[in-house]
């Protein structure tokens, strides 16, 4: 294997050379002529195909016969980069256009190596999680271009600068919180000392019913934990909102713009009397970037929280393909058919047969 190559891949891109050795180790080559199918749709997807050289075209079968070509992928792009992190499910049947060459690297393996703290499993796992991040970010981009139903007028706007400006943080909350604290979805797998660094750089914010948290095309300056209460997600645009969802305890706000350095796209507020608890931007970014028990549990519980959302935006692109078939808008189901199953993957239900595979 020409270690060079692999460094070309764009999901290794900027490894050192015994990175991308040790990457290797766990590799093995593949190879697939013209009309190979690599994936299937419905499929379990077990691991990630880095492709060297080649092309590939993912296609969806329609209800009515025939097929929709949603992605196609070629040299250095990687296809199932998430059955790295998570089981999951192929969303589409994946294809060799050409003769492709490439690697195959297993979720077990990878996982084994992200649960012994190898740098370069480390390092990979957060290039997925940008690369899942960015995702979201475009496929949010993308619903929001369409009216919903649930779209209505502008209720209220947040303020032009920071909504968090002159708001008291303490060290402390106004309930038993530490013992309450490791109950929270967002810790689980997290150990009492991971929790306790954690939770020592952060702060504490109380926040009234209607309090603007940030606003959208705001730069990050933080994310937020919700402890107690609720807060809620809108995009505004044109003088419409629409919710994009209610966090209550337990999940993270904020933390994309946070994770990518871009502006926020969406605005939040606290739909009822809220406790939250604040990472400044470079605490979570300094903890995501790093290396300790603490980091690592940082980093599963990010996927959850983006896997989450993006199971919301899916959710809101099938309602968006019924509403555009009932009115017989064909160009629109086959933009939005594109949209949902070009991201090739989804999480698998820990109820299902398969999650057990």
């Amino acid at each position: 294997m020409s270690i060079e190559a692999l460094q070309e891949v764009s999901l290794c891109r900027g490894l050192d050379r015994a990175a991308a050795e040790r990457l290797a180790s766990v590799t093995r080559p593949v190879s697939f002529p013209p009309g190979a199918q690599i994936v299937r749709q419905n499929g379990p997807s077990r691991g990630a195909y880095l492709i060297r050289a080649g092309a590939v075209e993912a296609r969806i079968a329609l209800p009515g016969g025939g097929s929709l070509t949603v992605a196609e992928l070629r040299d250095g792009d990687v296809l199932g980069e998430m059955a790295l992190i998570e089981r999951g499910v192929c969303t589409a049947t994946v294809v060799a256009a050409t003769n492709v060459e490439g690697w195959f690297i297993g979720g077990d393996d990878f996982r084994a190596m992200v649960a012994s703290r190898e740098p370069v499993a480390l390092a990979l796992q957060r290039a997925i999680t940008h690369n899942l991040a960015a995702k979201l970010r475009v496929l949010n981009a993308k619903v929001r271009e369409h009216t919903a139903q649930e779209d209505r007028p502008v209720r209220d706007m947040p303020p032009a600068g920071d909504p968090l400006t002159g708001v008291a943080r303490s060290r402390t909350a106004p309930f038993e919180w530490r013992s309450f604290v490791p109950l929270l979805s967002f810790f689980a797998g997290f150990d009492d000392d991971e929790i306790d660094e954690l939770v020592a750089q952060t702060q504490v914010l109380e926040l009234a019913r209607g309090a603007w948290i940030f606003a959208q095309g705001r730069p990050a300056q933080a994310c937020h934990l919700v402890l107690r209460g609720a807060v809620e997600v809108l995009s505004q645009k044109d003088q419409r909102e629409r919710r994009i969802g209610i966090s209550g305890p337990g999940e993270l706000v904020g933390y994309l713009a946070a994770l990518e350095g871009e502006v926020h796209s969406a605005s939040a507020r606290a739909r009822e009397n809220a406790v939250l608890l604040e990472f400044p931007r470079e605490t979570f970014l300094a903890l995501f970037n790093g290396g300790t028990g603490a980091s690592v549990s940082l980093q599963h519980a990010i996927h959850r929280s983006l896997l989450r959302s993006l199971g919301r935006t899916n959710t809101q692109l099938t309602r968006l393909i019924s509403d555009a078939r009932l009115s017989a808008a064909s160009r629109k189901v086959t933009e939005l058919q594109t949209t949902l199953h070009g991201q090739l993957w989804t999480v698998v239900p820990p109820s299902s047969p398969a999650a057990a595979a």
